[in-house]
């Protein structure tokens, strides 16, 4: 490591996601970093697509998007599998969750901790807060939730599968469970965004969602494409209602014509998808592994392409994370401004084998330093 870094730690306090790395330490010193905050799959779009859509842009910053929504909603619909009419394609999975959360009638239910953009996004006034506790690794108990939305009047329920930022996952059957219980509610929104490195093959929803119709899926298209910069996101439901009121309040021309190509890539690299989402998943396997059997770290079972870890020794998770930035050119994500947890906790993103195994060797390196094997660690 040459240089130290110059970090903006002001930034942290500034938003309640990760600052973008460039923003946090230049954009020269960026390249040095390797950034687990950064939850996308590595190893998709192929080099192959980059170099096609990258031949492109000349022309498509030149060109509008198309007006009709309903072409590229055909595509994605071809690879998902699903009803083209309960589809809706998004400027990223926040845009959708914003317009949604404008849309819904009734008091909305989340579990805390989660993603912020669904609390953010909503009048405080109606949402309450089911609050999950440390000492169970912040697990969500659907058949308590269901029984608090009853007993709260919460008529909008949030799930997201895998949990961000726990990564607990459920399984179809435990889903299907509980939207059976909860046919009374308005919606049940169920955010899938990671479910694609949960198995082999994924518990979704998509499946059988047409018999559900207070259900909503929700993805972000960045975590399982690896395009965050490409802004796609898309829902799902067989209600007609919602999705009619949902397109609607969506401006025209919501994504890009860059976006745009991407998604008529899709299809032809289907095996190629699902080939990294395979080798992800045993990526983060190992990740578990070595983090696990470091002193003084504690790994969640996950089932995304993260995972939560739970500091149980002489440092909050801030120290951590200015410790492997700042020593180890390695940037986590400190989970402690997320509603509802504590500062012990830290979330960390697979970015392949080789820089995984620099993580762990960073990590053990601390613990070392630190004694955390001691007796008095």
């Amino acid at each position: 490591m040459s240089t130290p870094l110059d970090i903006r730690l002001d930034l942290f306090s500034e938003t309640s996601h990760s600052p973008a790395l460039v923003d946090l330490v230049g954009e020269e010193a960026a390249a040095e970093v390797a950034d687990f905050c950064f939850i996308a799959n590595p190893y998709y779009p192929t080099p192959e697509m980059i170099a096609q859509l990258a031949a492109r842009i000349p022309d498509l910053i030149k060109t509008y998007p198309s007006s009709n929504p309903s072409l590229s909603v055909a595509i994605l619909a071809g690879v998902l599998d699903v009803d083209p009419r309960g589809l809706v394609i998004g400027n990223g999975a926040t845009e959708l969750i914003a317009v949604m959360c404008d849309l819904v009638e009734g008091d909305l239910g989340i579990p805390v901790p989660t993603f912020s953009e669904y609390h953010e996004k909503i009048d405080p006034d109606r949402v309450s807060y089911h609050r999950l506790d440390a000492e169970s690794g912040y697990a969500l108990d659907l058949d308590r939730y269901r029984q608090w939305l009853a007993e709260t009047g919460a008529s909008v329920a949030l799930i997201i599968n895998p949990g961000n930022p726990t990564g607990q996952i459920f399984s179809r059957a435990e889903m299907e469970g509980f939207l059976a219980g909860a046919r009374g509610l308005e919606l049940v929104v169920v955010d899938e965004s990671f479910i694609d490195f949960a198995a082999a093959e994924p518990p979704s929803l998509l499946p059988v969602a047409d018999e559900y119709p207070n259900l909503v899926i929700v993805r972000s298209m960045s975590k399982h494409c690896g395009v965050p910069g490409l802004r796609l996101g898309y829902s799902y439901s067989s209600n007609p209602g919602f999705t009619s009121r949902l397109r609607r309040a969506l401006p025209t021309w919501n994504i890009n014509s860059i976006a745009e190509y991407f998604l008529g890539q899709l299809a032809a690299t289907d095996e190629d998808y699902h080939s990294s989402r395979i080798a992800l998943i045993a990526d983060v396997e190992r990740l578990s592994a070595g983090l696990g059997a470091i002193p003084g770290l504690h790994v969640l079972p996950t089932g995304a392409n993260f995972i939560l870890v739970r500091i149980e020794a002489d440092m909050t998770a801030a120290e951590l994370q200015l410790a492997l930035l700042r020593d180890h050119r390695c940037y986590v994500r400190d989970c402690a401004n997320k509603l509802g947890m504590d500062e012990h906790h830290i979330r960390v993103a697979s970015q392949g084998r080789a820089a995984d195994a620099r993580l762990i060797a960073a990590a053990r390196h601390i613990a070392d330093e630190r004694g955390w094997g001691s007796d008095g660690g």
